[in-house]
């Protein structure tokens, strides 16, 4: 069986229930699978269940339920996990012009040419670990080790909508104008987020993307 993950209070109303402390597909999975059936229990007094890279954070009504009774609920639906049906993944492809402000610098950082970044960026697909920052934003990996550029000294304070940047192993696109650290390499015509939609969120964790490499 897995090993059951680490739980501990986060504030005055939240558990936190912590995997295995690394950044992979299999865990990351595990994460979510497991916040979709807490979910879908609607156990008294969870208001909402938040899954990350390797954690979840449920948060509590104190009035409805407390740490003690929420702990072992959860530990009693542990074993299920084993058990619990693949969540179905989306295949989202997402058209980039790569003429971002930041792909000469990754180029250099990865000596590479132009064309190689692109080549590496495009080449793989990346998985939505985590939603987060700004509505829409979600966090993608891995990317290609040798252009795993690291953020900005200095943060940008405007970083356009539609912006497709890396940081470390990560990748993502801006879904609003924001400030931002990430290297932009592109930008996408895609709408992350759009609340007139049914679904104002483009990507959901579990998606797998592939970006499209386009003229202007």
């Amino acid at each position: 069986m897995t090993p059951f993950p680490r739980l501990r209070p986060s504030g005055e109303a939240a558990l936190l229930v912590e995997f295995e402390p690394t950044i992979s597909p299999s865990i990351n999975h595990r994460v979510h699978t497991f916040a979709a059936q807490l979910t879908a229990l609607s156990l008294p007094g969870v208001q909402e269940v938040v899954p990350a890279y390797c954690s979840l954070l449920i948060h509590y009504n104190l009035l409805e339920t407390d740490l003690e009774t929420l702990s072992a609920a959860v530990t009693a639906i542990w074993p299920q996990i084993e058990h619990l049906p693949a969540l179905p993944a989306r295949r989202v492809e997402i058209p980039v012009r790569y003429v971002g402000e930041d792909l000469e610098f990754v180029a250099a950082y990865a000596q590479l040419s132009v064309p190689e970044v692109i080549a590496r960026h495009t080449a793989t697909e990346y998985r939505v670990y985590m939603m987060g920052f700004t509505p829409g934003f979600a966090y993608l990996g891995e990317v290609d080790a040798q252009i795993a550029a690291p953020r900005l000294d200095k943060p940008r304070l405007r970083v356009p909508a539609g912006a497709v940047g890396v940081a470390g192993k990560q990748t993502g696109v801006y879904p609003l104008e924001s400030p931002g650290g990430w290297r932009i390499l592109g930008y996408t015509s895609r709408k992350m987020f759009d609340l007139n939609r049914a679904e104002p969120f483009l990507l959901t964790p579990g998606d797998v993307v592939k970006f499209i490499a386009v003229e202007d």
